[in-house]
């Protein structure tokens, strides 16, 4: 898989929260850590370390790289693989004076790289070990995806409870879980180690690992669902299990693949749109986008009104300074705008929606300016790329462009274009182009 379809794909997340003794030394105490890691994380080992500066992986570099970033509070670093399988991990250690903790924050791309059995079973070797040495309260490995849908690690609380409460009880359960002393016993020992699961092991420090199915490839499986709502419902008698089981199939459907199929006017445009939303919303955003139906256009008259203005060079030559002055705004965000054609108004309309431009800046800078040198630039591309003409008038709404046995009506255009972020999709560059061409002589 190419860089460039990584963040396309699913990812494997997995976060992991444990105590350690700073006093000891910190090259000591992060050993062991690193001691699993180089012998697990073979086939995915992190070759870069990002502390001040970038390095080569080495265990000297890493703890080079938390020493220079350590102050009062700690110190964070990141450990990265740009090759497939892909690898983005942030090491925090916590050094204040009542608790130190080791967090681990990491992402692995894609998802279906842990669809080979060795390559979990590395993994969860690893985290034994890890939750051996830095006993933890809750940790979870698991597809991004469906952690974004079981709303992780909020689950449906308010911000201030679950930052307070934390995982105070089995909200839910994912494909790997490690389940800390404290909430061992609420649930009862004897109760978690008789969890129906592909591995379930109690560790040195009295926390259990659990691992529901064999690979986390295939979460979205029916099987898996199963496996998943059986336990579940173990570790939490007062749930049902049909409705817990009903909840996991619907989040499983809501990520089954939608092939695009946008209105072909606006698919250049839409068809960036998707991998702009959360792994977890982007099939029902394809799904949205596939239904939806732009307006025709409006902005055209059967006759041209005649040119009412006396100079019309020095016209001209205005709305060229409002498309140069576009054009010298947004040439390093969108370089394409140089050519002025059909992909650079593609690219004009997602950099538009991007930003939320109409709704993120003031309507006295869209009305007095953006618009305006935006239906100038629009008007220009139609003359250069459609052999279209200007009609000019005195009322700049009113300037047209004679393309084919129509005029068409730019700035018009590009002020219902500037409403919403709606209306950059209702009104979009890139379907108003296409339209036009379709009246070229």
């Amino acid at each position: 898989m190419r860089l460039d379809e990584l963040s396309k794909v699913d990812s494997f997340r997995f976060t992991f929260d444990g105590a350690f003794e700073p006093k000891d030394g910190l090259e000591r105490e992060v050993a062991p850590f690193l001691d699993a890691l180089e012998r697990h994380f073979v086939s995915w080992m992190p070759t870069t370390i990002k502390g001040s500066r970038k390095r080569k992986y080495s265990r000297d570099a890493v703890l080079r790289a938390l020493e220079e970033r350590r102050d009062e509070y700690g110190s964070i670093i990141g450990l990265s693989r740009a090759e497939s399988p892909a690898v983005s991990m942030a090491l925090d250690l916590g050094l204040t004076q009542r608790t130190s903790d080791l967090s681990v924050s990491l992402t692995i791309q894609p998802l279906t790289f842990f669809a080979a059995a060795e390559a979990c079973r590395d993994f969860v070797a690893m985290v034994r070990a890890w939750a051996s040495r830095y006993p933890t309260h809750h940790s979870v490995a698991h597809g991004l995806a469906d952690l974004q849908l079981a709303d992780s690690p909020a689950f449906g609380r308010d911000d201030a409870t679950w930052k307070r409460d934390g995982f105070d009880k089995i909200y839910e359960l994912f494909w790997l879980n490690i389940f800390g002393p404290k909430l061992v016993e609420s649930v009862g020992r004897e109760r978690m180690l008789s969890t129906p699961a592909h591995l379930v092991e109690e560790l040195p420090n009295g926390s259990v690992l659990l691992v529901l199915w064999p690979t986390p490839a295939e979460f979205a499986s029916d099987e898996a669902r199963v496996a998943q709502a059986r336990a579940h419902v173990h570790l939490r008698p007062d749930l049902d299990f049909d409705t817990v089981l009903r909840t996991l199939r619907e989040r499983s459907a809501v990520l089954v693949p939608v092939e695009p199929c946008f209105h072909p006017d606006v698919a250049p445009f839409l068809s960036r749109l998707p991998d702009e939303f959360a792994i977890s919303e982007r099939q029902r955003k394809i799904a949205e986008l596939n239904a939806f139906r732009p307006p025709v256009p409006e902005e055209w008259l059967p006759v041209a009104h005649p040119s009412d203005v006396v100079n019309p060079e020095r016209v001209l030559e205005s709305y060229g300074d409002l498309s140069e002055g576009l054009v010298a705004a947004l040439h390093t965000k969108v370089p394409s705008i140089m050519d002025e054609s059909a992909e650079s108004l593609t690219d004009l309309d997602f950099y538009f929606w991007k930003e939320n431009f109409p709704e993120r800046y003031t309507r006295e800078l869209i009305d007095s300016h953006t618009a305006p040198a935006l239906g100038a630039y629009l008007g220009d591309v139609l003359v250069r790329r459609l052999g279209g003409t200007w009609v000019l008038r005195q009322k700049m709404e009113e300037s047209q462009v004679r393309v084919g046995k129509r005029v068409w009506l730019p700035f018009l255009r590009a002020r219902r274009y500037m409403q919403s972020r709606q209306s950059l999709l209702d009104y979009s560059l890139t379907q108003f182009f296409h339209e036009v061409e379709r009246y070229r002589p």
